[in-house]
């Protein structure tokens, strides 16, 4: 089993650069990952026995899951939303925004009285588990995969429920952060069969993670 590869699914985009950038502080290293021009999809460090592939977000906890990846590194937002059964082992503390409730300021008001009210968002599920177990407040639900903020200026909804980085788009559309859901970052995720199989590796490859991002702290 020493032999084997550890496959690693991450996150397209700029957790996936971040998470490289990390775990080549610990000497582990795939230039052609970075290689926005290659159509490769798997890419491996022969040296540590590491394959890594890029994935969709939402589709990350899905390779985990099943086996097809040992390890993820996705947001904390996509593990809520998809409820995979995969095990989290370590905030790598990168990606960092909020799942808040935003919409326009008079919204506030349906809040804080609990009205019946629509509700946007691209997070269905944490949107539904927000108002019904924590707010207690009814709702009707509605997804959307494209541009949320679009729900209250066309009347489609009174609120979203969405990820906010800097609040930018929300001001530029009338909007504002209403309330706050939770705080989002990236985290490493693992296949529960895997850490029992290859225990000693994952555990490794956490502590030294671990003690990269806490030497920067």
């Amino acid at each position: 089993m020493k032999d084997r590869y550890l496959t690693i699914a991450l996150c397209k985009g700029r957790v996936a650069n971040q998470t490289m950038d990390l775990l080549e502080k610990l000497g582990i290293k795939c230039e052609e990952i970075k290689d926005k021009s290659t159509r490769k999809l798997i890419f491996t460090d022969e040296e540590h026995k590491l394959k890594f592939f890029l994935a969709k977000g939402p589709d990350v906890p899905t390779y985990v899951e099943y086996g097809a990846a040992d390890l993820g590194v996705v947001g904390s937002d996509i593990i809520e939303e998809e409820q995979r059964r995969v095990t989290e082992l370590l905030d790598l503390g990168f990606g960092k925004c909020r799942m808040c409730v935003c919409g326009p300021k008079d919204a506030k008001e349906l809040l804080l009285h609990r009205e019946q009210i629509r509700v946007a968002s691209k997070y269905p599920v944490i949107a539904k588990d927000y108002f019904h177990n924590k707010k207690y407040q009814t709702v009707d639900i509605i997804k959307l995969n494209g541009s949320v903020e679009l729900g209250p200026i066309v009347e489609l909804s009174d609120v979203i429920v969405d990820i906010v980085e800097t609040g930018s788009t929300l001001r530029e559309n009338g909007l504002d952060v209403l309330e706050e859901i939770c705080p989002i970052s990236s985290r490493l995720i693992v296949n529960r069969v895997s850490h029992k199989m290859q225990k000693d590796r994952i555990e490794k490859l956490v502590k030294d993670i671990n003690a990269c991002l806490h030497s920067e702290s």
